[in-house]
């Protein structure tokens, strides 16, 4: 097959790539870059889309023995991924940028550039699996390393995308087998730090990050009462579960921690409260996004589901609705917020997701 590898830059894309032209694919390795104002060097572990970063990704290619090209998708990036981050907090909800990379730009954008390039598919060194079940039908599986798994902020790809999608790296066990691989390989980047958190907020502070691009916007914070407790220079920056922050002048009468239980943009308030109120029994998904023809759980159906990238999965019965999942949990969850990914599991396998709404 003729194969698209996307080169980050880093040790699993590296690996990932190696893989791909070990199996005998014709493999062309090809860099992203995401940010429109690129800096030379990433500090440490965050970050991404450096100049350091594409000449990592040209010298494993070299290595590999395979063409390199560098694709500008900043504007595609900006647009997609950073616009709908920026909205979505603006309008009081949790997103999660690294879904929105992942079906606009690493499953949307670069799958279109391939197909008219003519690759079968695209690899990458996301850490999940891909099964084919004796039906043809492909499912997308939790990685074997669960501490790596990416499988949560990939079932936003759909079925389409997945068939087209190569995962060299589900089936390692840990890290640290990538970087020894990748040693052995000779590859120069087997000891590069991991990048985390968001990668377009590279000193890792959102709430400095959102209020530079949407400005402050001063508001009151309230008690479960509707007292005034505290003051916010924006409601767009607080999210649903969070305590540290908020600098409120008092504690609370019983001296407890007191949390966000409710962000209203509009009202540009931010309500807090004590623990207790942030537990929920019942979420409801939107735009549900479904990988398991074999499952379509019109029915109330027993699954796991999952609301944060690296969260505990949860016991749960769901039903899907059209456009529209509602999952009864087998016990409280807490800190639930509107934006945030709902991905459905049974077992290791990702059934569907959709966006929580309520």
């Amino acid at each position: 097959m003729r194969v698209l590898a996307a080169l980050s830059g880093g040790v699993d894309s590296a690996v990932a790539a190696a893989r791909a032209v070990e199996a005998g694919h014709d493999v062309v390795g090809v860099h992203m870059a995401l940010s429109r104002n690129r800096d030379q060097f990433r500090s440490g572990s965050r970050g991404c889309c450096s100049i350091e970063d594409s000449n990592d990704a040209r010298r494993a290619a070299d290595k590999l023995g395979i063409p390199y090209y560098v694709w500008d998708l900043s504007e595609e990036f900006q647009d997609t991924v950073v616009k709908d981050f920026l909205s979505e907090y603006e309008a009081g909800r949790t997103p999660n940028p690294c879904v929105r990379c992942n079906e606009h730009i690493k499953f949307d954008t670069l799958l279109d550039r391939a197909d008219a390039l003519g690759f079968d598919a695209v690899a990458t060194g996301h850490y999940a699996r891909i099964e084919i079940r004796d039906d043809g039908v492909r499912e997308l599986h939790r990685a074997a390393d669960a501490a790596k798994d990416q499988s949560y902020v990939l079932a936003v790809m759909g079925p389409e995308k997945l068939a087209r999608s190569m995962f060299p790296l589900g089936a390692m066990r840990s890290k640290a087998e990538v970087r020894a691989e990748a040693a052995v390989r000779g590859l120069g980047v087997s000891n590069k730090p991991d990048s985390y958190d968001i990668c377009f907020v590279a000193d890792g502070d959102t709430k400095g990050f959102l209020q530079r691009e949407l400005g402050e916007r001063p508001g009151d914070i309230l008690d479960e009462s509707g007292e005034v407790v505290g003051a916010h220079s924006g409601a767009y920056a607080y999210t649903v579960g969070q305590r540290k922050g908020l600098a409120l002048p008092r504690p609370a009468s019983d001296g407890k921690p007191r949390y966000v239980t409710g962000v209203d943009t509009e009202r540009n308030v931010v309500t807090v409260g004590p623990e207790t109120l942030l537990t929920v029994r019942r979420v409801t998904g939107e735009s549900t996004v479904w990988l398991a023809p074999d499952v379509q759980a019109i029915e109330p159906t027993e699954c796991e589901v999952q609301v944060r990238a690296h969260g505990a999965p949860v016991r749960a019965t769901i039903v899907r609705d059209g456009d529209r999942v509602v999952a009864d949990l087998h016990e409280p969850m807490r800190g639930v917020a509107a934006g945030q990914s709902l991905v459905a599991y049974q077992g290791s396998r990702v059934i569907g997701q959709a966006t929580i709404a309520r």
